[in-house]
């Protein structure tokens, strides 16, 4: 809900509390109560606890996030018919984060999909077919459905088989009682084993360097203010600042800003010198407008310096390294023949472990797997002999680890040239989504790679679905929407870096639009934790009894 609106927003329309289904809650008879949740049993018996015995509300408005199971609506309509005013499926239990991102906000879903020892990877991937059917349906697409072939791993193929089969029974049932043809869009489904190098590598740009180097929590930063005060300011789609800065790579940055506050100042000042009252009166006027934008510069100013304290102090050496193992090219295009050579000198630094971890296995990726002795000595250097899984367990996503020496020949994906593109000698990778997206927009992925699921109609071509000679307005998201959409969905977390290379898509291509979502956003530490503890044995779930005493 949070992401969509404001508390300001309910209030306008007349909202006056907003409440959690689960906690105890007064009963407030004279007024009317809408209930937004997911159709779940716990929701469900929330529901009926509160008109059962006695009744809390006056009536009772229920939206739920997702198609309802029959069994659980009858249970609704048998002990509370009579207090239900409107019971509707809105089609929404998805996160929207940003204005081309969403997630299922379902981080457990990595541990389920991924860990050898998970009970619940069915379930799991058919409960993001579900949501991700409510995406295309909130999107108002039923999209071809394709998925990256995989030798080791069957994930994509089975969710693309769930969303397809889903999409199909959803769009039968339409209110308008006709079936839904296939739309212009197209929804990809990829493994995160696809691409290890892109959530591991040191980004140079804002928004993912800020959540890689900077402690930030619920896209929270919490920083000290000029008086020593702690303060806390929200990154998301409100603070224009960000949302203008968030893709630009961070020396762009902190050039941009100091430039900003001169022309803020500068604006302040009256060009010709004379007060008069309506002078004044328009000064008045602008105060609190001048105050907001101060203020949300002073908050990016604090914040890309604390980046570029982290960049000088450890993450300049490494990002050299880093580049040229994961391209396997120097900055001079000559090809690094001993990658070795390129990781010692980041073992013997006096680097963080997990920043080691990081260059072992950028190290490891670029050689398509190493050998079993030459990992043992690589897990001594970096001190981590009883930690093991950080790196092992990366064979659970189909990314060999531990190869013979038969195999250390084994097929890379050929990858396009961006030589021309380069700007900066330190951000020389480009995620291998953005090479898929542009791809897939100029109709040019290999059916062999990519296997239709479903086909959207033959005329899907995003690059020509907009005339050449129509001039394109680069203002609103809506004007812009005239072509078709892609939506691509990573099994296993996206970064931030892959989800920039929508936004980038888009704006060079105009006439598609390109969605990115996953189960969550990964941070490159967060990715890292999330692998190690793969081999973990699963935890029996507490009961609700159990967890409040605890």
């Amino acid at each position: 809900m949070s992401s969509c609106c404001k508390m300001s927003d309910l209030l306008s329309e007349r909202i006056t509390v907003v409440e959690d289904l689960y906690k105890n809650r007064e009963p407030v008879p004279e007024m009317k109560a809408i209930y937004f949740m997911p159709p779940t049993t716990k929701c469900v018996d929330a529901l009926i606890a509160d008109f059962k015995t006695k009744p809390k509300y006056k009536a009772a408005y229920v939206y739920f996030t997702d198609y309802c199971p029959d069994e659980l609506f009858n249970k609704m309509r048998l002990y509370c018919a009579k207090y239900i005013q409107v019971c509707k499926e809105i089609n929404i239990s998805f996160m929207p984060q940003e204005a081309q991102v969403f997630t299922c906000d379902n981080p457990g879903a990595f541990r389920s999909i991924y860990s050898p020892n998970s009970l619940d990877k069915t379930k799991t991937l058919d409960t993001l077919a579900d949501q991700l059917v409510t995406l295309c349906a909130t999107l108002d697409e039923y999209p071809g459905v394709r998925y990256k072939k995989d030798s080791t791993m069957e994930n994509a193929k089975s969710l693309a088989e769930l969303v397809d089969t889903k999409l199909s029974r959803h769009y039968e049932l339409d209110d308008s009682g006709k079936k839904k043809e296939k739309t212009q869009a197209q929804l990809l489904i990829v493994e995160r084993g696809f691409d290890p190098i892109s959530p591991i590598l040191h980004e140079l740009t804002y928004q993912a360097m800020a959540y890689d180097l900077v402690d930030i929590h619920n896209d929270t930063y919490t920083y000290k203010s000029k008086d020593g005060a702690e303060k806390q300011a929200l990154l998301n789609e409100d603070d224009m600042l960000w949302v203008k800065l968030r893709h630009k790579h961070i020396a762009e940055v902190s050039e941009q800003l100091p430039k900003m506050f001169k022309e803020i100042s500068a604006s302040k000042k009256q060009p010709d010198g004379k007060i008069t009252i309506s002078n004044l009166n328009q000064m008045m006027k602008k105060m609190p407008f001048f105050r907001k934008q101060v203020t949300e510069k002073t908050i990016h100013l604090q914040l890309a310096e604390d980046c570029m304290k982290q960049y000088s102090n450890n993450v300049e050496k490494l990002c050299k390294a880093e580049q040229d193992l994961a391209i396997g090219l120097d900055v001079e295009g000559v090809k690094v023949k001993d990658p070795m050579r390129t990781l010692l000198p980041v073992l013997l630094h006096q680097y963080s472990t997990y920043d080691k971890i990081r260059a072992v296995l950028l190290y490891i990726f670029s050689l398509n797997g190493t050998t079993d002795e030459n990992l043992s000595k690589l897990i001594q250097h970096v001190k981590i002999e009883d930690e093991r899984e950080f790196i092992l367990n990366w064979k659970e996503l189909g990314v060999p680890i531990i190869t013979s020496s038969t195999s250390l020949f084994s097929r890379k994906p050929n990858r396009r040239d961006r030589s021309q593109e380069e700007k900066y000698n330190l951000s020389r990778w480009t995620p291998v989504i953005k090479d898929v997206m542009e791809d897939a927009v100029e109709n040019k992925l290999d059916t062999r790679d990519w296997p239709h699921q479903s086909e959207s109609p033959a005329a899907w071509n995003g690059s020509g679905a907009v005339s050449a000679r129509q001039k394109h307005k680069a203002s609103s998201q809506d004007e812009r929407r005239t072509g078709s959409r892609l939506i691509i969905f990573i099994i296993g977390g996206i970064s931030f870096a892959e989800m920039r290379c929508a936004y980038e898509v888009t704006q060079a291509v105009k006439s598609c639009e390109v969605i990115i979502g996953s189960s969550h956003i990964l941070t490159p530490r967060k990715l890292l934790d999330d692998i190690k503890s793969l081999s973990k044995r699963p935890v029996e779930p507490l009961t609700v009894e159990e967890r409040s005493s605890a």
